[in-house]
């Protein structure tokens, strides 16, 4: 069973590029303090990536 971690936007969307718009929904993240939960894999590393400044990330130990 591969790891788990959870997203959480921390920070508003306004005023950020439209590609970084389009990737926080593409994470499941519509609003503040939402939560997501994926799957630990290079996509969504590179997704987290992309924003960063925008969102906080935790290992889910299990």
């Amino acid at each position: 069973m591969s790891k788990q971690i959870v997203i959480k936007q921390i920070k508003s969307n306004i005023g950020t590029k439209p590609k970084q718009r389009a990737t926080l929904k593409a994470l499941g993240l519509r609003r503040l303090n939402a939560e997501r939960t994926h799957e630990d894999s290079a996509v969504i590393k590179g997704m987290i990536d992309k924003v960063k400044h925008l969102v906080e990330v935790k290992e889910l130990s299990k």
